[in-house]
């Protein structure tokens, strides 16, 4: 019998991450996940080749898993029994799932109405401690901090270094899959750290001759909650792209480094242009993807009316399930539906044949 194929972030990229014979091997199938080349928006950006990472194959649904798994790991090799973290949904999904698979405790502080329902849904199921703070998602982070900071409790946001090691073994998957590096990744930003983890990924895998070439980072923010754009916080971030809803992000100064050093850049797209961009993906490219997620070809979008896209090969990364925000589906979109009586006539009639 071969071997399963997804074999898991720890074992499957050990040489390249901080872990030891004492780490446990956890895993629930993270990582591995599909590169789709565009059917569709490829034609319209005029580049050489679009491509896809589906981060929503991983089991909570989001990129989150790669670095938890690496992140909850080293607390229990450190001896931790709990972990928390502060979260706009996917965090907290991860954080609960990996905690529950391990015997631990996890607490998530979330904004209150700030998260969207599928991903609250998951936390719960996980049976995770969920604690509502009257603010934002930054608010809720300090807390987190200076929670962790006082008790003996894992703080796994992407402020821990081993949850942005975990991140950056998709950099290694896009190298190995395509046979280098793209010319340019497009990849959301919200509290900045999956850009920082993809840079760092794949300035190792040139040192490492995995690739011969650095891509340009291309991140993108939504309009409402674009501090590194505008050069200061966001108080009141307001977005639909929950994900990215965030007003001061925890790796700000890392992400400007990716984007310098890789001279790249780091804009901003409107809710609209999100909008447009998660319908097309879905009714184009048969791609379900939660809001957020649509901002990287929403801002890819955007650079090719202005002109500033170049050719070449370029990856834009899809972080997270459309099923994470449901109500988003059911408000953003017109259904196509046509009431028929039950009968062969009356089906036949509906659909117009």
């Amino acid at each position: 019998m071969s071997e399963p194929q997804r074999r898991g972030v720890l074992e499957r990229w050990a040489e390249v991450l901080p872990i030891t014979p004492q780490t446990p091997r956890i895993t629930l199938g993270e990582g591995d996940t599909p590169l789709v080349r565009s059917v569709a928006i490829e034609r319209e950006l005029g580049v050489d080749e679009l491509w896809f990472k589906l981060e929503s194959s991983n089991p909570t649904g989001s990129f989150k898993d790669r670095g938890m798994v690496v992140a909850v790991a080293k607390a229990m090799e450190r001896g931790a029994q709990a972990v928390l973290c502060a979260s706009t949904g996917n965090t907290s999904a991860s954080a609960a799932a990996y905690a529950a698979r391990c015997g631990l405790e996890a607490s998530i502080l979330v904004p209150h109405g700030r998260v969207a329902a599928g991903k609250l849904a998951q936390a719960v199921a996980f049976g995770a401690r969920i604690v509502e703070i009257e603010g934002s998602f930054d608010h809720a982070l300090t807390l987190a901090r200076s929670v962790a900071g006082t008790h003996p409790i894992a703080l796994v946001n992407s402020v821990n270094p081993d949850r942005i090691e975990g991140q950056k073994t998709a950099s290694y998957e896009i190298c190995e899959t395509l046979g280098d590096a793209p010319d340019a990744l497009a990849i959301p930003v919200g509290n900045a750290g999956n850009i920082t983890a993809y840079w760092k990924g794949f300035v190792e895998c040139a040192e490492r001759d995995y690739a011969s070439l650095h891509p340009r980072m291309l991140g993108f923010q939504a309009a409402g909650a674009a501090p590194i754009v505008r050069g200061e916080p966001v108080d009141d971030p307001q977005t639909v792209a929950t994900a990215i809803r965030i007003g001061n992000p925890a790796s700000w100064k890392p992400a400007e480094q990716a984007r310098d050093e890789s001279e790249g850049l780091i804009e901003a797209v409107s809710d609209d242009e999100i909008l447009e961009a998660y319908r097309l993906l879905a009714g184009s490219e048969g791609l379900f993807v939660e809001p957020a997620s649509a901002a990287s070809v929403a801002g890819l979008r955007k650079l090719n009316r202005e002109g500033g896209l170049r050719g070449g090969r370029v990856v834009a990364v899809l972080t997270g399930s459309g099923l994470k925000d449901p109500e988003t589906a059911e408000h953003a979109n017109t259904p196509k539906v046509v009431r028929a009586t039950a009968t062969f006539e009356g089906v036949e009639r509906a659909l117009g044949l």
